[in-house]
């Protein structure tokens, strides 16, 4: 037994006694614990405060950025209401062999159980990690970290991980980050396809566990079109759900969400890997071009209104920190991370956790059935890129639906519970509102959005007028 793993054994048995490691991280002063909702679908803090997951996808934050890089990346984020950053520790692009931007590797010859660790301060791959966390924390930022990518554990050529050494990984990074604002996702873009990997990746669970004395929440993060749900989900570390939806366009793919949400056992579910911004369609741009922020919308709101606890956005440029000057890029990115921060997708996320957090939070439940089919169902409530969906409050004071194009729809408003209902449409593009009126509660009810047409989106919302809800700012430009 190396001295590594003296230590690591020393420090479990240190934290079941309640006694801090001197490698973590000090607890900062603004640091609340996340914890599953009451009704296990949503996320919230300790003291009941919901959080709403709004990621964004930052795969080689940690390996590829330098601190003002990082500044800059994160104060971004931060600035437009983001609330999670999706990291990976050991991350994809060549991570345990190729160097970070200060020239550190993170293990001693590519060996788990071996972090490559110098005395003081800015003198290794982890104090880099630890200025990336605690300036994340700084800004409000949770980090979702991938202790590695799936690659490392899966593929034959690249696998570095067995049971016992990623027991002592998970180990360390749960003493190191124990009271910082993180949650932890193991898996990373790969599904367990025997017992062998399962048991890795339990066992970097309990590591984890161990190490931070459970005190972060926990999920899996699999590859495409898959859900932690097929593999882990009556396991006890898997707190909530994570689906990859993936790179596609269509309903059909998110429509997995909804699949999810109602399994039993209930836990929370949610998106970590939709669609991206500027991304191949589907992986192959010469048949189907590249995605546009129309696309994340869609996804953003599919996902959420189908029951989803929070969401996350990507940048194909971003989540490899693409720079044209050092890098050849991974399936034909079209600008500079720099100039992807500037792309409409970004700042159009925050607009959703308004308008979800502006009415009761934990008591909201897909709606889709409020939706009135057409006699032509593939126009209402639609198919593929144009699949309407909804969400309601089971009070039945609100109800919400959304319109991926401007096409005029029914909806039965006798899910709300009051004689009058207050309508008005969210544009999911600005965040701004127009306010159409207050009606008698008499059942179906024609809704023509404000503009029609294939490329503008709409969220109707339908309020008890008895709530005397807040009506987001009004918007009286023309569309």
């Amino acid at each position: 037994m190396g001295i590594l793993d003296v230590c690591l054994k020393l420090l479990i048995v240190l934290s079941l006694l309640g006694f801090s490691s001197p490698f973590a991280i000090a607890k900062d002063k603004n640091h609340r614990k996340l914890q599953v909702s009451e009704n296990k679908r949503l996320l919230q803090y300790e003291d009941g405060t919901p959080f709403f997951y709004l990621g964004d996808t930052a795969w080689e934050l940690f390996h590829k950025l330098n601190k003002e890089e990082v500044d800059l990346y994160l104060q971004d984020r931060a600035t437009k209401g983001f609330t999670v950053i999706q990291a990976v520790a050991l991350a994809e692009l060549d991570g345990v062999n190729s160097p970070n931007a200060y020239g550190y590797l993170p293990l001693e010859n590519g060996d788990p159980a071996k972090p490559l660790l110098t005395p003081g301060n800015d003198n290794d791959y982890w104090d880099h990690v630890d200025y990336v966390i605690e300036k994340a924390n700084s800004l409000g930022l949770v980090i979702a970290m991938l202790p590695t990518w799936g690659s490392y554990w899966h593929d034959k050529d690249k696998s570095i991980f067995n049971v016992e050494n990623a027991e002592d990984y998970g180990c360390f990074l749960g003493e190191r980050y124990r009271n910082s604002d993180i949650i932890w996702v193991l898996g990373g873009d790969r599904v367990p396809e025997n017992e062998e990997m399962k048991e890795i990746i339990r066992a970097m669970a309990k590591g984890l566990n161990a190490g931070d004395n459970g005190s972060h929440l926990c999920s899996f993060h699999p590859g495409g079109g898959y859900g932690s749900a097929i593999y882990f989900h009556n396991e006890d570390w898997l707190d909530f759900n994570m689906r990859q939806n993936g790179h596609e366009v269509d309903y059909w793919r998110y429509s997995q969400t909804l699949e999810d949400y109602r399994l039993n056992p209930i836990k929370p579910v949610m998106d970590s890997e939709p669609v991206y911004e500027d991304h191949p369609v589907a992986f192959n741009p010469d048949k189907f071009g590249h995605t546009i922020s129309m696309d994340c919308r869609r996804a953003l709101y599919w996902n959420l209104f189908d029951g989803a606890f929070g969401h996350t956005y990507g940048h194909h440029s971003i989540w490899q920190m693409y720079n044209p000057i050092r890098d050849e890029g991974i399936n034909n990115p079209l600008m500079s991370w720099q100039k992807a921060l500037e792309q409409p997708g970004s700042s159009q996320m925050k607009y959703a956790k308004q308008l979800l957090l502006s009415r009761p939070y934990f008591s909201r439940v897909p709606a889709d059935d409020v939706i009135i089919k057409d006699k032509v169902e593939t126009s209402i409530p639609g198919r593929g890129r144009y699949r309407f969906v909804a969400t309601k409050d089971s009070k039945g004071t609100y109800v919400m639906v959304y319109a991926p194009v401007g096409r005029s729809f029914s909806v039965n408003m006798e899910v709300i519970n009051d004689k009058r209902v207050v309508a008005w449409w969210f544009n999911p593009r600005n965040g701004k509102s127009r306010k159409i009126g207050v009606f008698d509660n008499k059942g179906i009810c024609l809704f023509n959005p404000p503009a029609l047409g294939e490329m503008v989106d709409w969220i109707l919302v339908l309020d008890a007028s008895s709530c005397k809800y807040v009506i987001p700012e009004s918007d009286n430009l023309i569309y």
